[in-house]
């Protein structure tokens, strides 16, 4: 049988071929490290390319598609009797899983590129530089003068729940077989509102549970207040103060009965659904890697603690990306992940690089909605509520001027200090993903109110709305 390695050696070992251990390895590899990448699944590209922003995109395309064909009358198309044509749930599984298989190998051809060698086993530290890998019964142990973790993390499943284990996280939403008719969804984060959304344009019935009263908790009013409207508009069933007390399932040919409670439905009542998909946070991959025989520190939550340079509390080992818990998105374990080899492995002038952790945009794929900087209670938290002021617009969409539903579109520009900077934006929206983009990095330069009121807009379009809202609240 052949070694698991190709030496005993390296410059740099990577634990975890997701988005950020990927990067880091590339682009170590392409500075002439001796490099060799870590994965255990044998499917690299992590949680985002196997079971995250990429088939959920799929996913979120084809709810799109769902929506505009019941749109399409509007706008004088005849469909005849068929409003909303039957669809096959298990053929776009077939065809999503096919382009993600594709993913899988142009990551490992990447790879081959940049002269990293792909090490396929269980990676787990056999000391301070040292790694154990295990693959098939085969185990071998290899030194580097770095390591760096970057294992991502997995779904919560609720331990003291009883049944909990007979719901699905939303990694097994993709291995779904066959659309439910009937859903729960635990969980009103981003990937809960998400799943929750999809599900319901294409016909699951829907039912979302919330802790609280609201949903995306973390963003800002506008955001969560608008997308909140909307959801119930949509026809999604949302139960607030709701508590999941058990689950069971007689065989897995019936029904799954689910007791529960809310303000909606009282003290405790059961119900059946074809599946409960838990959506309730995430935890770090560190369980399995061994790390009492290393001196990395994690926090109370099991993430490992780094400071600004993705440094652990051991020599030479590093950690970045959803291991860390700080920002969990892929494009931030990207970013991170290439900063640390410029500064390593990179040329002089890269020797201080580093990731600015402010103004991250994120965006839900569901509303659509998208945030970059402070929500207003932030900004009025940090500045003083004297010193922040708000400019927003609501209005409806063009696309929707012939529909008879009309969701508003809403945007917010958080602003501080007499120059009026903005420190905040916040969209909910058609197309708001797209438009976020761009005016991230006008938030990321400085930019003042000034600024995009002397853009000349490009028009008719929503984002026009940005480069002139005048109404201060």
């Amino acid at each position: 049988m052949p070694p698991l390695a190709k030496s005993n050696k390296y410059d740099l070992l990577v634990i975890g071929g997701g988005s950020g251990g990927l990067a880091a390895a590339r682009r170590a590899g392409s500075y002439g490290a001796r490099v060799a990448i870590i994965e255990a699944s044998g499917k690299l590209g992590g949680t985002c390319v196997n079971v995250g922003c990429v088939p959920k995109k799929v996913m979120f395309n084809t709810a799109s598609i769902a929506e505009a064909l019941h749109d399409a009358q509007q706008y004088g198309f005849d469909l005849g009797n068929d409003v909303k044509p039957k669809f096959d749930w298990n053929s776009l599984k077939g065809k999503r899983d096919a382009y993600i298989k594709r993913l899988n190998g142009i990551y490992e051809n990447n790879l081959a590129k940049d002269s990293v060698e792909y090490i396929k086993g269980r990676g787990s530290f056999a000391g301070k530089n040292k790694l154990r890998v295990e693959y098939d019964g085969q185990i071998e142990e290899i030194e580097a003068e770095k390591i760096l973790i970057a294992t991502g993390g997995h779904p919560h499943i609720p331990n003291d729940i009883p049944g909990a284990e007979l719901g699905i996280d939303s990694d097994k939403f993709f291995d779904l077989e066959q659309q439910p008719k009937k859903a729960a969804v635990v969980g009103t984060g981003y990937i809960g509102v998400e799943l929750a959304g999809i599900f319901n344009a294409l016909g699951t019935d829907t039912t979302l549970f919330t802790r609280s009263g609201e949903i995306l908790r973390t963003f800002d009013p506008i955001i969560k207040d608008t997308i909140l409207e909307e959801t119930k508009r949509e026809g999604i069933r949302l139960l607030t103060h709701a508590k999941v007390h058990s689950l069971r399932r007689e065989s897995p040919s019936n029904p799954l009965v689910v007791e529960f409670s809310s303000s909606e439905t009282g003290e405790k009542t059961t119900e059946e659904f074809d599946i409960l998909l838990w959506a309730i946070g995430r935890d770090p991959n560190t369980k399995d890697l061994n790390l009492e025989v290393t001196d990395v520190k994690t926090n109370p939550k099991g993430y490992i603690v780094v400071d600004e340079y993705q440094k652990t509390d051991a020599d030479n080992i590093y950690a970045l990306g959803d291991v860390c818990g700080v920002a969990q998105l892929t494009p931030v374990a990207i970013a991170a992940g290439r900063r640390f080899s410029d500064r390593h492995y990179g040329p002089p002038q890269f020797k201080n690089s580093k990731l600015d952790y402010s103004n991250i945009p994120t965006v839900v794929f569901h509303g659509t909605c998208g945030t970059v900087g402070l929500t207003e209670p932030e900004a009025k938290a940090k500045y003083g509520e004297d010193n922040v002021r708000t400019y927003t617009s609501k209005f409806v969409n063009m696309y929707h001027a012939m529909t008879p539903h009309k969701p508003a579109t809403a945007y917010k520009l958080v602003v501080t200090g007499p120059e009026e900077k903005v420190v905040g934006v916040h969209l909910i929206g058609r197309d708001s993903a797209e438009i976020l983009q761009g005016f991230s990095v006008a938030v990321k330069m400085g930019a003042t109110k000034e600024n995009f009121d002397s853009t000349v807009a490009i028009h008719p379009t929503s984002a026009e709305e940005l480069t002139g809202i005048v109404m201060l609240c």
